[in-house]
């Protein structure tokens, strides 16, 4: 654990590079500022809980991650599983479901499926982020055109008829503004400045609001001041309150009601299947940003060191009003690019935030609504990955191309708790299909592949490959199908690499089959540790039975004395 912290204090701890950092941190907070806030605005909840969630996560994962460079906070990822949590149970129920998916995090990252998790098939990931790309940019379509619909609630058929029926409603000045802030997001990375086209949208958008607002009596945009409001020891204010996160227990936070939401076994019950799908969700997205940030930086990160802290970091995050919090690729890219190359700059990025709500707050509610929804639309676009979408459906296999779809079709269809499980049930079917395939069983006996030494009652087999459970019985079936002239049976093994309990089953049931017509079994060069499975099994090598070789000039050998019996 802690192990990204603890390398950076033994090996990059000199003035230059805390400099480096200091800079790359104010550089990713100011990104990160606006796009904490929609994040939050996106998943149902309050803007500053966005911030709360950038403040604690970026700093606690930081210094308990595996990754030197990886910066946490809000993602795009979770917001099609939040939504609906906040929906039902309110803040509270989506803080505790961060909660115990911090706790799941942990135990995959003490469980050691850090490299398990990181070898989730392509399309699998490419149909989450591209599915979940098309949601969040239809979700913004409402602020960003100005329509006129109470509620957007439903499945998402229902969704876009609901915005299809509200378009009359189109509001020509939030158009203009939220066209105006996606333009400059377009188009601001051509000039190659070093300033974040996220904050010059954001300002030339508010600055457009502002302007309209003088020109016109009858102008009405809705801003964060406008659709957020706070109620702090009877004062009440809009937008965001300036004032550090405070510590509340999830639990005490109000459900979608309006009141604290408690804590049972039944509301855990319940939470748990959202909680499973954020932590299945946050471990792909840290440990692929973690891959993404070694190219990048030429580090190496420590995968199960990265689940411990990513769970540390959201079992912390619910105490301060954050919700669930993982890598983001984005922000950890544009820390490497602007020097980061140690926790130092997350927890930097982090207190930056800090100060921001502190002396920024009054400022932050003058953000029109309709350029966060257009930096959505954008961070939609992105992640989305609509060239890598298309050419995998080009040029991949047709199970690749069924498995991609799947996953798309099932997170914007329905949720993505049924998503994660479809999907992550189709990577491992993926996996042991493609696996069985590796494995070959080729009949030495016939007649263009006969060793001229080896009589005709002899049949040899060579085995390629693991056998377990997907692929013992393909591998070994035709075994037992001999000829009635053979009287020893050979089981070359010398290229077989693992056995499970599925192939000695099957290898059980050869040996009875060969026994009841009195055929005899060599396996010849198993390796030693698959020999002392066999023997666990109670497989003896005894005469009858198996006889183990060691190579095939011994299994002539033994073969020629039992014929000779």
């Amino acid at each position: 654990m802690f192990s990204a912290i603890r390398h950076s204090i033994s090996h990059e701890c000199s003035w230059g590079s805390v400099q480096a950092n200091v800079l790359a941190g104010l550089t990713v907070g100011v990104i990160a500022l606006p796009l904490s806030m929609a994040l939050a605005i996106a998943s149902g909840v309050a803007p500053q809980h966005g911030l709360y969630t950038a403040i604690v996560a970026g700093i606690v994962t930081a210094l308990a991650g595996g990754s030197k460079v990886n910066i946490s906070g809000p993602t795009a990822a979770f917001v099609v599983v939040l939504l609906p949590i906040v929906h039902q149970f309110g803040l509270g129920g989506l803080l505790i479901s961060g909660f115990l998916a911090g706790i799941i995090l942990i135990l995959m990252g003490l469980g050691r499926l850090g490299r398990l998790i990181e070898v989730v098939p392509y399309p699998v990931t490419v149909g989450f982020t591209a599915g979940i790309g098309v949601v969040i940019a239809t979700l913004q379509i409402k602020d960003f055109l100005g329509l006129d619909i109470e509620s957007l609630d439903g499945h998402y058929l229902e969704k876009v008829s609901t915005l299809w029926h509200a378009l009359p409603s189109v509001n020509d000045q939030e158009l203009l503004i939220g066209a105006l802030t996606f333009a400059v997001l377009l188009l601001w990375p051509r000039l190659k400045s070093r300033i974040p086209g996220h904050l010059v949208a954001l300002a030339l958008g508010s600055l457009l609001a502002w302007l309209l607002g003088q020109l016109s009596s009858d102008f009405s945009v809705a801003t964060i001041g406008t659709r957020f409001h706070y109620l702090i020891d009877g004062v009440s204010g809009d937008g965001i309150p300036p004032l550090l996160p405070s510590f509340i227990p999830p639990w005490e936070q109000p459900g979608a009601d309006g009141q604290p939401i408690g804590i049972s076994f039944e509301l855990v019950n319940t939470l748990l299947g959202a909680a499973i799908t954020i932590a299945v969700l946050g471990s792909l997205e840290s440990l692929l940003c973690a891959v993404v940030a070694d190219g990048m930086s030429g580090k190496k990160h420590n995968p199960n060191d990265e689940l411990i802290g990513q769970g540390i970091g959201n079992v912390i995050v619910p105490f301060f009003g954050g919700i669930p919090a993982t890598a983001a690729i984005a922000r950890t890219a544009a820390n490497i690019r602007a020097g980061g190359s140690s926790p130092l700059a997350s927890v930097v990025h982090g207190l930056f935030i800090l100060i921001s709500i502190l002396l920024l707050a009054p400022l932050l509610a003058y953000i029109p609504m309709a350029s966060m929804a257009a930096l959505l639309l954008m961070v939609a676009w992105n992640m989305s990955e609509a060239g890598h979408f298309v050419r995998t459906l080009r040029v991949a296999p047709r199970d690749d191309i069924i498995t991609l779809l799947t996953c798309f079709s099932l997170t914007v269809l329905f949720d993505m708790t049924v998503a994660v499980a479809v999907g992550m049930g189709l990577a491992a079917m993926l996996f042991i299909h493609r696996t069985i395939k590796l494995t070959e069983v080729e009949n030495l006996s016939e007649e263009n592949a006969r060793d001229p030494r080896f009589p005709s009652e002899v049949a040899i087999y060579d085995i390629n490959g693991p056998l377990f459970f997907g692929s013992a019985q393909k591998a070994l079936k035709n075994i037992s199908v001999t000829s009635g002239d053979v009287r020893v049976v050979i089981l070359d093994m010398s290229k077989v690499s693992m056995i499970d309990m599925s192939a000695i089953i099957a290898m059980e049931s050869i040996i009875k089959d060969l026994r009841a017509r009195h055929i005899s079994l060599i396996i010849n060069n198993l390796q030693p540790r698959m020999i002392l499975k066999l023997r666990r099994a109670g497989l003896h090598s005894t005469h009858g039975e198996i006889n183990l070789t060691r190579s095939l000039d011994e299994a002539l050998a033994v073969s020629l004395d039992i014929l000779a019996e």
